[in-house]
């Protein structure tokens, strides 16, 4: 076998390889794999699939109507366009070639061999909008298939602060959200589903990249927070970012460990109480933990690490520095020996 043959298979199983995933793929209608590359453009794939509905605008070309070619029409409320010489007749509901097949049929009365065009020249029926930690916040428009992660990608990704969750809320005329936590609200009005943004982003469970349906609401919350205060050198506020949770480790991490006099033996995580204004305080001994010793506990959206001050240790630091201050003074006075 030579060379340039081999290379022929080789591409070849290389081709096949590939091709196989996306096929897998199109058995779910409502499950698409999210390595699709979003676009902000609306293809022309999308513009021919896209179903027409109301507040779309188009325009429509026919040869020898001069009253009617080019120029823009707004589907109505009711999903009708009213056409000079044609009437009113029904548009939402079907496609840019199906719009064209009925154009053609009734152009066909007064012409023998007609000619039109049907084009889309702004999307308004397909609306979603997309809520919180997102760098372009706001109502996109579907214009066709749209998968979870193409949307987030239309609204400029997830913004730094985004949390570990993405909720969408859907209405339920398109049926529940074909995701094993949806859920109905009370009203029985509309589907409720979350997806956790690392397994989207990780495309460890592609069922969770699910279509988008019209009028869907995105919701990303901004990252929960856990505080370190007390004997440590950075003192703040950190967000979880997309974790559930951090370890009283990581958290002591972030705030670049122990500062210089910690009685860590005494630490405290401060946990909010649901219904009332008082937290409750769950001793832990970072000694231990430090040491491999004791339970490295996860601290909760809110919790707040306290490392105590060791009092004792501070004043001798302070009286110490008190003597050095002195001595220093008073060899200045005195001068040189």
């Amino acid at each position: 076998m030579g060379v340039s043959e081999s290379g022929c298979i080789i591409a070849s199983i290389f081709f096949l390889s590939a091709a196989l995933p996306i096929q897998a793929n199109r058995g779910n209608s409502d499950q698409v794999s999210p390595t699709v590359t979003a676009s902000s453009q609306a293809p022309a794939r999308d513009s021919q699939d896209y179903v027409l509905g109301p507040e779309d605008q188009i325009k429509i070309w026919a040869l020898g109507f001069e009253e009617i070619s080019e120029k823009p029409i707004r589907i109505d409320p009711s999903g009708y366009i009213d056409l000079p010489m044609l009437g009113r007749f029904k548009a939402a509901g079907l496609t840019v070639e199906q719009l064209k097949t009925q154009l053609l049929e009734r152009l066909a009365n007064d012409v023998k061999a007609p000619h039109a065009s049907v084009e889309i020249i702004e999307f308004g029926s397909q609306p979603v909008s997309v809520l919180g930690a997102v760098n372009q916040p706001g109502v996109h428009q579907l214009r066709g298939r749209k998968t979870l992660a193409e949307i987030i990608s239309m609204a400029g990704g997830l913004k730094q602060d985004a949390g570990f969750t993405i909720k969408i809320t859907r209405d339920a005329r398109w049926g529940p959200i074909p995701l094993p936590n949806a859920t109905k609200d009370p009203s029985g009005q509309f589907s409720t589903a979350e997806v956790k943004v690392t397994e989207l982003l990780a495309a460890k469970n592609p069922g969770q990249n699910i279509l988008i349906r019209p009028h869907d609401v995105i919701t990303v919350p901004t990252a929960e927070t856990v505080a370190v205060i007390g004997a440590v050198r950075k003192p703040g506020t950190f967000d979880l970012k997309d974790r559930e949770s951090i370890s009283v480790l990581e958290a002591l991490s972030m705030a670049e460990g122990l500062g210089p006099t910690p009685a860590p033996q005494n630490a405290k995580i401060l946990r909010a109480t649901a219904g009332s204004t008082q937290r409750q305080e769950v001793p832990i001994d970072l000694r231990k933990v430090l040491a491999g010793k004791g339970e490295d506990i996860a601290l909760r959206p809110n919790d707040i690490l306290l490392v105590p001050t060791s009092t004792p240790k501070k004043a001798g630091i302070r009286a110490m520095e008190a003597i050095i201050q002195t001595a220093t003074g008073v060899m200045i006075w005195r001068g040189p020996f």
